[in-house]
Order: structure tokens, then sequence, then C-alpha cells
């Protein structure tokens, strides 16, 4: 989301950076890297900032160089799936070298505004106020679910006064939650408005149901909440110009679709069978994404509809891999399962399927019913946050009937009320004309960048007082390396005479 985004805020007429750890995979790939400047007294120690360009927009790009914190395998868990247990200070550190280059680092353009996203960066925002920088500061929730949440007691060890980290009824401002410092919590009180990635999910987790357990911290803070749902890169994800795919097409010609059905069920081992109903489930395989259910829903399903298939790839639970992987050997040529994310065959699924089955316990966004429907791939999909948002349900009685239906929204989570979802589908796949229909909805809609980038700046504008950027209309044919030399960037040493973050408040 970030990278797509910062690319259409600079398209906008912002002038945009991204900070991120100098992961080993982003080094390799970033243009024109080289280094800007030291930081020293971070929580985790002593950095470098390194600057470059991101290799498809030409973004300009901070890499955080910490190599003690960041070269390893995984970005915030070990190849056995637990999290590292310095992530605090991992990500602390990464939140203040924020606020050093929002308060003046030489060579580097001071912002106006800081934008934050989820619980790695939320202690941006508090580590702003403690400095007191002059830029203002939004905090994006991606996930409620995952919180950053740690031991009080390391709060000292990262530069937060002890009176943030009293009970959370003595101050309001603190950002203690139920005996743990939390790295979210630190993002919602402290920033200047908080957002949320749709407007139904900023709603949802003011809630109990959606709010786990943050919902009265959030509940406080409501005047700042808002919702922008997000868009997607509609280069990459086009299906006119695809080249993972085996042929390609657009709204006004299908034809290169079936192409794309063949290829994918052999990719997949199913039978190919032009006819056959086929249903893609792209996903993490976690209880939160109705895995589970999908799980015993299968062979009924199976059973109920000879020719229907399933085309999987995801992972997650190992139970639930496990489970799909039985199921995939007692039902061969109708349900092939992929473990693990692959790029080309992710773009497959998309452009092969009939079907997109997209359950979900809760959902803030959600890109992958986005790239299904530009796909001409029509999602079943759970009636929460951005799923709700983002599709249309399909009504045939109603006055509009599939006029605007792009898909096939469910509530609950029982195996029954997905496979009644799945088919209301079905049976409006076997007429051929309000398929079309569907299909020409779905991908004629715009799920890009432009309106969201809009209220986003909008909000800037607001907070920091200024009128909205200007688009930049300019046709941009220099290369990525050329933009990237020409922004120039040379070593400098970091003043650090203030010292450390929380001295320097």
């Amino acid at each position: 989301m970030v990278s797509a985004y910062a690319a259409a805020l600079r398209d906008a007429g912002a002038a945009v950076s991204i900070l991120m750890p100098a992961y080993p995979a982003a080094l390799e790939r970033a243009v024109d890297v080289a280094p800007v400047a030291r930081m020293t007294g971070l929580p985790g120690g002593d950095a470098r900032l390194l600057r470059g360009h991101m290799p498809d927009t030409g973004v300009t790009v901070l890499l955080l160089q910490m190599d003690h914190l960041f070269a390893r395998e995984g970005l915030y868990r070990d190849p056995q799936g637990r999290d590292y247990l310095d992530n605090l200070t991992r990500f602390a550190s990464l939140a203040a070298a924020a606020a050093r280059v929002a308060r003046g680092v030489r060579n580097v353009k001071r912002p106006d505004i800081v934008h934050a996203h989820d619980w790695h960066a939320g202690l941006t925002s508090l580590y702003l106020r403690l400095a007191g920088v002059a830029a203002k500061s939004v905090f994006t929730i991606h996930n409620l679910a995952f919180q950053g949440n740690h031991p009080l007691a390391m709060g000292g060890w990262i530069g937060v006064p002890p009176e943030l980290l009293a009970p959370a009824l003595s101050d309001e401002r603190s950002i203690e939650f139920y005996g743990s410092l939390s790295m979210m919590k630190a993002g919602i009180v402290h920033a200047d408005r908080v957002t949320t990635v749709s407007r139904r999910y900023a709603r949802e987790i003011l809630t109990p149901r959606f709010g786990h357990g943050m919902e009265g911290v959030l509940q406080a803070q409501a005047g700042k909440l808002s919702g922008i749902v997000n868009g997607i890169d509609t280069a990459v994800w086009n299906p006119a110009t695809d080249k993972h795919i085996a042929r390609p097409y657009s709204v006004d010609d299908t034809a290169g679709k079936q192409a794309c059905k063949r290829e994918l069920q052999q990719a997949f081992g199913l039978t190919r069978d032009p006819f056959a109903p086929l249903v893609a489930i792209g996903s993490r395989l976690t209880e939160q994404k109705l895995a589970d259910v999908v799980v015993h829903t299968l062979p009924a399903l199976l059973e109920r509809h000879p020719r229907l298939q399933f085309a999987i790839l995801g992972q997650g639970e190992q139970g639930i891999e496990q489970a799909l992987q039985d199921i995939a050997g007692a039902w061969p040529g109708r349900v092939g399962v992929q473990i693990g994310y692959d790029e080309r065959r992710a773009h497959m699924l998309h452009a092969g399927a009939d079907i997109l089955l997209h359950g979900s316990r809760f959902e803030p966004c959600g890109l992958t019913q986005l790239y299904a429907m530009r796909y001409g791939t029509i999602p079943v999909a759970s009636r929460v946050g951005g799923l709700a948002d983002t599709i249309v349900d399909y009504l045939p009685h109603d006055p509009r009937g599939d006029r605007k239906a792009t898909g096939f929204l469910f509530d609950g989570e029982s195996p029954d009320d997905v496979m009644h979802a799945l088919g209301r589908a079905l049976d409006a796949f076997v007429e051929p004309s309000s398929w079309h229909v569907l299909q020409r909805n779905a991908m004629s809609r715009d799920f890009g960048w432009g309106a969201s980038t809009s209220n986003y700046l909008a909000l800037y504008a607001d907070l920091v007082d200024a009128r909205p950027a200007q688009p930049d209309t300019r046709v941009r044919k220099t290369s990525v390396r050329a933009r990237a030399a020409a922004a120039g960037s040379r070593r400098d040493e970091f003043n650090t005479g203030l010292g450390e973050m929380a001295r320097s408040a």
C-alpha cells in the first residue's frame, strides 16, 4: 500500500519519501543507494541513513541501516514463526529515526507531515511530541488485531517517560494497555489524525466485536478518526498488459480470459474444462480469513456441485494448510493447493478463475477482491470492512438488478453461510448474460489511487492549513536511475548534539 500510495502522492504534486528499515532485499532492489547521515543514540544503537529510489516508480526511499536489527531472514518473525524478541527495540529505532528526520537532518528535506503505518511505526507520533517537532502526524491502522504489545518495563529502555507508562486511567496520554506497552495505542493517542483503510472499518473498530480490546481507546479519540479506502496499482494489475498471464484481455474483449483459465487449471492440476466453475482462494490461510470454515465447507460443496473446481494459493496456519492438502488429495482434478506466495501465480489466479471466495471475520480493507474484480473474477465475500465498501452485492430482485452489482456479499461465519453465498454465485454463473454484466461492472470500477489520494491530500492540507498539492502534469520520460542521480546525495555526519530522543524533548 505504502509503495503504490507514495507514487500516487508524488504524481498528485506532493513531495514524498518513504522511510523504512534497510532490509537486505530492500538494499538489493533500491536504485542508486548512497549514505546520507549517521544517527547515534537510537533505542537500538547507532545507524546509517541511506537514500535511494524505488526501482519501479523512482520515489525517494530512506533506508535505516542497522544490520544487527534488520539483516535477518524474516521481517518480524524468525523462520519458526516466532516474533523476534527485540521487535520493540527494532521498530522503536525506526520511529525515533523518523522523528530525527522530522526535526532536521542535513541533506534531507524536513517534512510537514509524517504519516506512520500500523504498529511497527506506532511510536512515531509519540517521539514527535517528545521532541517538540513541528511536523504534524497521521497514523493509519491497517489491522487492529496486531498491536505491538510489549512489557511495560521496556518503556524506559526506549525513552518513554514514566508518566506515559502509568495506568491509562490516570493519564489520557498513557500508552499502557491492559498492563502492557502498546505501540498501536501510542499511534492512536498521540497522532494528530488517525485513519483506517476503509470507511466501514473505521466504524467497526469502535465496537467490541472488531475493536480487539482497543475500542475504548478509539472511542475516546473518535473525533480524529476517519476511513479512506486503499487503492491498487492499476498499472501492475491490468489484464490488458499483464505479462504474467497466458493472454491479455480487457473489459471490451474478455476472450483471453478463457486462455487464462486453461493455464490456471493446468498449473493447479485441475481437469481442463472450460465450462467448469473455477473458484479461487488466494489469502492467508488463517481463522481471520475463515479458512477454518472453508476447510469444513469444501467437501459438501464439491459433492453438491459435480463440476466445481478450486484453485487455492496461500499460506498460514499449519493445520489448515494440511487439511486443504488432504482435500486436494481426496478430490484430484477438482482441488489444487499450492502453499506459499508466488507473484506470477497470484496474477494467474485472478486472471483464470471465474469466482473469488474471500471470507473474513474482519477485513480492514482487502486488496484481493480489488485485484479479482479488475480481472473480471467475481468475488464472494463477507459483508465486513473494506469488502462491504468495495463490492456491490448482487440482488436479482432489486430494481437496479445486476446493472450495478460487482459480486456477492454474505453475513455469518458458518459453513452454511459460505455454501449459500457460493450457491448464489453459481446460480448467476449458469446465466451467461447476467454473468457477463457482472464481469463488465466489476472490470469497469475504478480502484486506482485517485480518489483516495485526494482524500488524504485534503486531510494533510487541513492539518497544515495549506492548499492541497497540484497534480504534476509533466510527462515522465527520464529513467528511474537518471532521476535518482539528478536528485543527488552525499554522505554527511548527523548532528547529535541534542542526544537521544527522550533527552532532546
